[in-house]
């Protein structure tokens, strides 16, 4: 198995600011840790994971020394793959195609680095080779007052095959929805690299047509291939795609305010899954803690100070007496 995270770029991520303004979105702090690190520990819980693998068009610089530390934290190899330009959310996948298919993985999983949930990528898999296709994606059910801001679905309630998938739709089509976490089948090459193919022919056919030699040349990026609407929604219906419904939690962190909100669903998934990251207010840490609370094991907390609910206090940080 490998795992991509798609971490985005500089042109991405302005809803973020002041937040993503000196440091990478993908490396600010969300309940302790950097967001990507969330999905990057979820992988580790993928069966027989052999490489985890970062795709975005930020500098290689900036993630250097957290991939460097990541790998060696959870013993499993994670590499940045810089693209030179966007290539769209499946077409950045299809780039690195060869690399990624290196060591001939059977699945490869897709995930977006700014979404919160609790990622049962496990579950995902197992329910994915009963389905037999060539993809299976997470969903949820939403109010359907908040659905179009999102990939609405359509899947057979008996079989979860998706049988309609529309991006962002003017009018309500369904309460489920797209959580952009994804595994699939090595096939899915194919499937992107016919559509890459087809821009390609439909530009060839356009530039010899009479009136376009007289215009001037104007580059058609074929490359560029998106997830939703140039994959999922032409499959969709063909028994080739399946879907895995989560009832946990799930957010998109896009705006400053939901990194908050992400913080604190991550803090309470703790006290489930890794009840030791929590800070008790016992020990050598004496100040007063109130709910969910994560402390940098390097952060000074004066004893005099109340700390909670719903905190993270990242490295190196001071807290004085009475805060």
């Amino acid at each position: 198995m490998v795992a991509v995270i798609m971490v985005g770029g500089p042109t991405k991520g302005t809803r973020f600011r002041p937040l993503s303004l000196n440091i990478p979105k993908p490396l600010f702090p969300i309940a302790g840790q950097p967001m990507v690190h969330h999905p990057i520990s979820a992988c580790k819980r993928i069966p027989n994971l052999a490489q985890i693998y970062l795709v975005g068009f930020y500098e290689e610089r900036e993630f250097a020394l957290y991939v460097s530390a990541i790998s060696n934290e959870l013993k499993v190899p994670v590499r940045y793959l810089r693209e030179d330009k966007p290539h769209g959310s499946a077409g950045g996948l299809y780039h690195f195609r060869n690399l990624i298919m290196e060591d001939s993985p059977s699945h490869i999983f897709l995930l977006n680095c700014d979404v919160c949930c609790s990622f049962p990528l496990p579950k995902m898999l197992e329910s994915h080779r009963g389905y037999g296709g060539i993809g299976t994606l997470l969903v949820i059910k939403v109010s359907p007052e908040s659905a179009s801001q999102f990939g609405e679905l359509v899947a057979d309630p008996v079989t979860n095959e998706l049988l309609h998938y529309t991006e962002k739709p003017e009018t309500f089509v369904s309460d489920r929805i797209n959580c952009g976490v994804y595994v699939f089948t090595p096939e899915i090459f194919n499937a992107i690299g016919d559509v890459s193919t087809q821009r390609k022919d439909r530009a060839t056919l356009k530039r010899v047509s009479s009136f376009e030699a007289l215009q001037p040349a104007t580059r058609i990026p074929t490359d560029f291939v998106r997830l939703d609407q140039d994959i999922l929604s032409p499959l969709a219906g063909k028994k080739r795609l399946y879907t895995y419904e989560t009832m946990d939690f799930w957010e998109q962190i896009k705006s400053p305010g939901m990194s908050l909100r992400c913080s604190g669903l991550y803090l309470s998934q703790f006290r489930l899954t890794s009840p030791q990251l929590l800070a008790s207010g016992d020990g050598t840490r004496s100040a007063i803690v109130i709910g969910d609370v994560y402390i940098h094991p390097s952060a000074k907390v004066h004893p005099t100070a109340k700390i909670g609910p719903n905190v993270s206090i990242s490295a190196n940080a001071r807290v004085g007496p009475g805060v």
